[in-house]
């Protein structure tokens, strides 16, 4: 017999405060790459490789964590990685070396952030909430984590004025613990004991089935361009603000401003997602990207431009990651969500990887960030096309006998 679903309102409580956390934090780096580098006398590509291999970690080691969140539940996942991301923070606010800080800000926490994020979180609400409000519910989710996001920045900048940048790093480690009793709330009652769910399909069949999809194929590679611009502008747009004369609040305030705006965007894409085609929203969200990137790099660079065009990319931010994790679900169901996002969100990492370096890479030899701001409006265009051809409909699969903990 089947045990009952979780309370909707706990589910979506816990899931958003873990997400507050483990997204929350992360979205502040970009303040730290000054005052970090400064003090160490880095450059910029130091931390940008550090912040690179982060993601990269973070896609690859996801799979890994999804895999182990569908078969054994999401609490254990969560504790690991609430234990990794403060061993993580406490290693960046101690190492003395680009390599050690690479270990730390890259290994740890991408591993850290694999096991605390939207794949796991999103693997219990596509089980615990019933197909018609499933969108809707991954939307709620991003939403109120991005509330989050918008608090936890002002409250880091606050932090490394307070405490020093390292002693900022020092007190986040001890904050994210949170997230091992938050993940209590988010304990499914198929997976007590240890054992997973009744399920059709072995891993290695429903990863067959689904790279042999072209919708998958192309999901995969629009979420490579979305890791590449939101990365790329969280981590770098402070320095490149600074660079133009712009003062570091202004910074702080514009990533404050991505934050709330993507509380709308989040939960707005959710919803349309229940009504819409979420191909389309997918496509909309990538092309109104480049548009925006163009009109801030054609008008005149002032606080107030920064604060619009932050606004207008906190409406875009996240709000692709409810209707791409809800297209997989609705094309091969819930057994393996938490897997199979592993694996879309991989893409999205390769693209943070390579969004994060090249903005340090090229700056340090062409002395500017334009190369990589175009880079990321063609992209955009790319991704908007791709995302087109997508078929949203639900896999058709032969009758199979039933698989136990597969």
């Amino acid at each position: 017999m089947r045990a009952a679903r979780l309370s909707p309102l706990q589910l979506l409580s816990c899931a958003a405060l873990v997400v507050t956390l483990s997204m929350g934090i992360r979205h502040g780096f970009g303040l730290w790459l000054q005052p970090l580098t400064q003090a160490h006398g880095w450059n910029r590509e130091a931390f940008a490789l550090a912040m690179a291999v982060q993601n990269l970690a973070w896609g690859v080691l996801g799979i890994g964590a999804g895999m182990l969140a569908d078969r054994f539940g999401p609490y254990r996942v969560l504790w690991a990685g609430a234990i990794l991301y403060a061993a993580g923070l406490a290693g960046m606010a101690l190492a003395t070396q680009p390599w050690l800080f690479a270990l730390a800000a890259g290994v740890l926490i991408g591993a850290a952030q694999a096991g605390t994020t939207y794949a796991i979180v999103y693997g219990v609400i596509g089980r615990q909430i019933e197909p018609q409000r499933r969108s809707w519910a991954m939307g709620v989710a991003a939403a109120a984590g991005s509330f989050g996001q918008f608090l936890m920045v002002p409250l880091e900048g606050w932090l490394i004025d307070r405490f020093g940048w390292q002693g900022a790093l020092l007190v986040l480690a001890v904050a994210v613990l949170a997230i091992g009793p938050l993940a209590w709330g988010l304990r499914e009652p198929d997976f007590h004991g240890g054992a997973a769910p009744t399920r059709q399909q072995t891993i290695a069949q429903a990863l067959r089935e689904a790279f042999g999809q072209r919708s998958f194929q192309l999901l995969m590679a629009g979420y490579f361009v979305c890791g590449f611009q939101v990365v790329f502008i969280g981590v770098h747009m402070p320095s490149y603000l600074k660079d133009h004369g712009l003062s570091p609040q202004v910074a702080s305030t514009a990533l404050a401003l991505i934050g709330l705006f993507n509380v709308a965007g989040t939960y707005a894409a959710g919803a349309l997602g229940q009504r819409l085609a979420k191909r389309k929203i997918l496509a909309a969200i990538y092309a109104l990207r480049s548009v925006s990137i163009v009109a801030f790099l054609a008008a005149p660079l002032t606080p107030t431009s920064v604060y619009l065009f932050a606004a207008v990319m906190g409406l875009l931010w996240l709000s692709t990651v409810p209707p791409t994790n809800a297209i997989v679900a609705q094309i091969f169901g819930v057994a393996h969500l938490s897997m199979l996002g592993g694996f879309v969100f991989c893409s999205h990492q390769v693209g943070s990887f390579l969004g994060v370096w090249l903005g340090g890479a090229l700056y340090d030899r062409t002395g500017s960030y334009d190369v990589v701001w175009w880079l990321a409006i063609a992209l955009g265009v790319i991704a908007a096309l791709v995302n087109l051809p997508i078929r949203e409909t639900p896999l058709a699969r032969a009758p199979q006998r039933a698989l136990s903990g597969a």
